[in-house]
């Protein structure tokens, strides 16, 4: 897979616009939830859940995401809005009367979840089902006129581990496929196109060593021409991986750091604009690292086109 050069968009949000393409996007993970798969219980009242939000800020994060229900297959509690935007509100409410500029995300399927964090001073509205689970989602956003994120995901995660497996060159048109038809459907619901942003969705009905085949091949979504997000961090594909050096168990979630960090740099040199991360600070200074890859890239075919276009006379084309 060669390096590829970053598309960059202006990414409407609710009330701002945020420039894409440049460097990488790092967007910190916040789960108000006791079952989370990574840090489910962890922040067991509101007030540690701002301080973690805030905490993420400081360390670089240019986006909090804040969920409040788990999609973790298998055990799972399901929870209803209310309980969600119980969990999720004064969250949105502390974080920004701390810090009145950030840029805060909302991580839910649910319309009225999402209406009630938008009116609290989100932004943006992640969507893990990209508009599939609630009818209502789609033109809540656009009267919100809000950033959404669309993921792919095949099925709910109680099918997920009796789904037919897929063939190795199945799965990246089948996520490129889906994806279009989802950002298609948007669109035809109202919302714009600059307002949108994909995620792959890895381990959303992708199985263990599927998740390598999607992110070797990467690069073909962003042909979509929308911008990319790429949450691996800490998925369980990286745990059964690193199973090896755990005496042959699955690393568990708090010792998947350093294969995070690695997936997540294949995905920004593979084109993906944002990252969506647990662990924020050595997030930034890998980004720091593969954006100056990318920007050698850059800088290297500006210099090619150039002395191309000195060595070519007028009215004749450059060979390839």
């Amino acid at each position: 897979m060669p390096f590829a050069l970053r598309t960059s968009y202006n990414w409407k949000l609710r009330t701002r616009s945020l420039p894409l393409g440049k460097r990488t996007v790092v967007m910190g993970v916040l789960n108000t939830t006791p079952d989370s798969f990574s840090d489910g219980g962890v922040f067991r009242t509101h007030a540690e859940a701002i301080e973690h939000a805030l905490a993420m800020f400081d360390e670089g994060a240019d986006i909090v995401d804040i969920g409040g229900e788990s999609t973790r297959p298998g055990k799972r509690e399901r929870v209803g809005a209310r309980q969600e935007i119980d969990r999720i509100q004064p969250v949105l409410e502390g974080v920004l009367r701390h810090r009145p500029q950030s840029i805060l995300s909302v991580d839910t399927y649910k319309a009225a979840t999402a209406a009630a964090a938008l009116q609290a001073g989100a932004e943006i509205v992640n969507d893990v089902s990209g508009f599939l689970w609630d009818a209502a989602m789609a033109q809540m956003c656009v009267a919100a006129s809000c950033g959404v994120i669309l993921m792919h995901t095949r099925g709910r995660p109680e099918e997920w581990q009796s789904q037919p497996a897929l063939e190795p060159d199945e799965i990246v048109p089948l996520v490129k496929l889906e994806l279009e038809q989802r950002v298609h459907e948007a669109m035809k619901a109202g919302v714009e196109r600059e307002r949108i942003v994909v995620d792959p969705g890895f381990g959303f009905g992708k199985v263990l060593k599927q998740n390598y085949f999607l992110l070797a091949g990467l690069e073909e979504l962003t042909r979509l021409g929308v911008p990319l997000l790429a949450g691996v961090s800490r998925k369980a594909f990286l745990g059964r991986t690193l199973s090896p050096l755990y005496r042959g168990l699955d690393a568990p979630t708090d010792r998947r750091g350093n294969a995070s960090l690695a997936a997540m740099t294949v995905a920004i040199l593979a084109g993906a604009q944002l990252v969506r991360v647990h662990e924020v600070r050595s997030t930034r200074e890998a980004a720091v690292i593969a954006d100056a890859v990318l920007g050698a890239l850059q800088d290297s075919a500006l210099l090619q086109d150039g002395e191309t276009d000195r060595r070519t006379p007028t009215g004749y084309k450059a060979s390839s």
